[in-house]
């Protein structure tokens, strides 16, 4: 549930930029997604095409830019991409990692039509 409150955050960011930038349409949000982030963008892009309705934003098309997750050995400091949510190290099979990347969760990019 906590996605509504999300979208609704990048509605109000990309409203409040378009106005900021005199546009008269929105047509994209670039989203960035790491692959261990709690978020569902399918119950995003849900909450969007509701929230939305009425606004300079409503045929706006969000775009979803998955970055992979990527742990750090604590034992033999080994960077390693987990597979099927493994997070054993390759290396030597220590259990204890550090995620590097994977959690992230941003809006990057507005496009908009001036």
């Amino acid at each position: 549930m906590h996605e509504l409150q999300v979208t609704q955050s990048l509605l109000k960011i990309a409203l409040d930029h378009a106005e900021k930038a005199h546009a008269k349409q929105i047509t994209a949000l670039n989203i960035v997604m790491g692959e261990l982030s709690s978020m569902v963008d399918d119950s995003i892009q849900f909450y969007w095409e509701t929230i939305a309705k009425d606004t300079i934003a409503e045929k706006a098309v969000l775009n979803f830019r998955r970055i992979p997750a990527e742990l750090q050995c604590m034992t033999c400091f080994t960077k390693y991409h987990p597979t099927d949510k493994e997070l054993i190290c390759p290396q030597c099979g220590g259990v204890g990692a550090k995620i590097i990347a994977g959690e992230e969760f941003f809006l990057e990019t507005i496009d908009i039509e001036s």
